[in-house]
């Protein structure tokens, strides 16, 4: 290969990287935006109860709906690896039937279970009896989107592993619109208030799920699909999309606990208290979405070329990751310490809240850039399916770290050191993940060699 060659094919790719990170940030920055849009509807409603009790449900439904993101990703990854395989037709069809499989039966047992959920979500949570009145009813609203959620999570990672993003854009923006738009009518219009908003997020969800279905019947091998469908449910294939997910699903339960402790906590200190943290929560996890929109496409293309024996490509792609994510963290977290107002307002109107987001938007920077460093060193190990490695970075960190300094910000009704707690849960997972990396080397191992998947990283960092 000439030199000449060589700098055109690494321009092409760094310009391919860009342009799929910016359709996917697009697209994975709807995501948040439907709990931002009822926050903000009911955040102009006079009753602050309902933006409080909305916020305390949103627990619940992140750890229904985050944690099993992991379908999402391990789809992703599975797609990605099928696309160097011999059979890339049926490994590709046998992703989508096995992610969706799961994903529809995983729905339909939360929709089995939703009084029991509901109960003991609300028993952990911290309120009063008013605002968990509020949390109910949009509770018993939203719950009915479960199976529309995890398969949308599916089809995503399946059309990300593909890098179709401008499919998955698509689908996101047709359901954030539908969204923005059912809330108006139901919130506004119809003063359904928490209800309201619980249905409109739901119904938004199955809109969107049809989209997505669309392109799918529009691109699959019909022809194949008989032969890849009697392997569904056979062990030896179930089991690698299961054992992924699994310690994917890991990670995202151990850092929605970290948000969980982080509200209820907030709670202790008030419904003000509460209610700020909550809505300046909500505008770091546009952010953070935007961030994790460039970890989907960085692990796709780590999974394609890990595929193919690609090694220096594979570390190529983390560090245009990490590169591609700095100015997001200085979008969403340098701008409102300038125009702090402006953002307050378009939270809410209850100016109440103003001193309490004032002082606590110190922690926007520090949080969301080791948001990023984590976020992209996990891609990296999604992109190679090493999710031990991911399993084990969130548990240390959570353990080690967040929990003693969460537990005394708790007890000094500290709120600075109730967000310094979140930051330094972050720290410490990029700081695991980035140690693993320089120590172990896996940018110089294939997917096929197990060291991570066989034994604990916690033995060896």
């Amino acid at each position: 290969m000439t030199i000449t060659s060589s700098v055109h094919n690494s321009e092409n790719f760094v310009f391919r990287f860009l342009r799929l990170s910016l359709i996917s940030t697009l697209a994975n920055m709807t995501v948040p935006l439907a709990g931002l849009i009822d926050a903000i509807f009911l955040g102009h409603i006079d009753n602050i109860k309902m933006l409080a009790g909305v916020t305390l449900a949103t627990i619940i439904f992140d750890y229904l709906y985050r944690i099993l993101q992991s379908l999402r990703d391990s789809t992703s990854a599975i797609t990605a690896h099928a696309l160097g395989s011999s059979r890339q037709q049926e490994e590709i069809l046998l992703a989508i039937l096995q992610g969706g499989f799961v994903a529809l039966v995983v729905g339909l047992v939360i929709l089995l279970l939703q009084y029991p959920l509901q109960i003991l979500g609300f028993a952990i949570l911290n309120g009063t009896p008013d605002i968990e009145t509020q949390g109910m009813i949009y509770f018993q609203a939203r719950i009915w989107g479960a199976p529309a959620v995890l398969l949308i999570y599916v089809l995503t990672g399946w059309y990300l592993g593909q890098k179709q993003q401008r499919t998955v854009l698509i689908m996101s923006l047709v359901g954030v619109a539908s969204n923005a738009m059912l809330d108006y009518g139901m919130i506004v219009r119809l003063g359904w208030g928490a209800f309201g908003a619980g249905i409109a997020t739901a119904l938004s969800q199955y809109i969107a799920l049809s989209v997505a279905l669309v392109g799918v019947c529009l691109q699959i091998k019909w022809s194949k699909l008989q032969q890849v469908s009697s392997l569904v449910l056979r062990w030896k294939a179930l089991k690698k999309i299961l054992a992924l997910s699994g310690n994917i699903t890991v990670r995202f339960l151990v850092l929605i606990s970290a948000y969980a402790i982080f509200t209820n906590f907030s709670a202790t200190q008030g419904n003000l208290t509460l209610s700020s943290n909550g809505l300046l929560l909500q505008w770091i996890l546009v952010g953070a979405f935007a961030i994790h929109g460039i970890r989907l496409t960085s692990q796709t293309f780590i999974g394609s070329f890990a595929s193919k024996g690609a090694d220096e490509l594979v570390l190529k792609s983390l560090y245009l990751s990490m590169l591609t994510s700095i100015p997001i963290v200085f979008g969403f977290a340098v701008l409102p310490l300038f125009f702090p107002v402006k953002m307050f307002r378009l939270l809410t109107n209850h100016t109440e809240l103003y001193p309490i987001m004032q002082e606590t938007l110190i922690w926007l920077f520090p949080f969301l850039l080791a948001l990023a460093s984590a976020s992209m060193l996990e891609g990296y190990f999604i992109g190679l399916k090493r999710g031990v490695t991911l399993r084990n970075a969130a548990l240390a960190a959570f353990i080690v770290m967040y929990l003693p300094i969460s537990i005394t910000a708790r007890y000094l009704e500290n709120v600075n050191l109730l967000w310094a707690s979140l930051v330094v849960y972050m720290a410490g997972t990029a700081i695991y993940l980035a140690r693993c990396v320089l120590a172990e080397r896996v940018f110089e191992q294939t997917v096929d060699t197990p060291p991570d998947e066989s034994r604990s990283i916690l033995t060896k960092v």
